[in-house]
């Protein structure tokens, strides 16, 4: 699934990156996939995914 339209960023993209490492915000997993939030639309739905990974790791 999409999360971010305006950086196509895929919830795996997002899963991975937040399971391969501790991050606290969604802006931080964005500049680990080297994008910067744009509209900022998607960071809500970012931060409920990466809390999911981070717990499921």
């Amino acid at each position: 699934m999409v999360v971010c339209v305006c950086n196509a960023i895929r919830e795996r993209e997002l899963r991975d990156v937040a399971r391969s490492g501790e991050l606290r915000s969604a802006k931080a997993a964005y500049a680990q996939l080297g994008r910067k939030p744009k509209c900022g639309q998607c960071l809500s739905f970012a931060r409920n995914i990466i809390s999911d990974a981070a717990a499921t790791a």
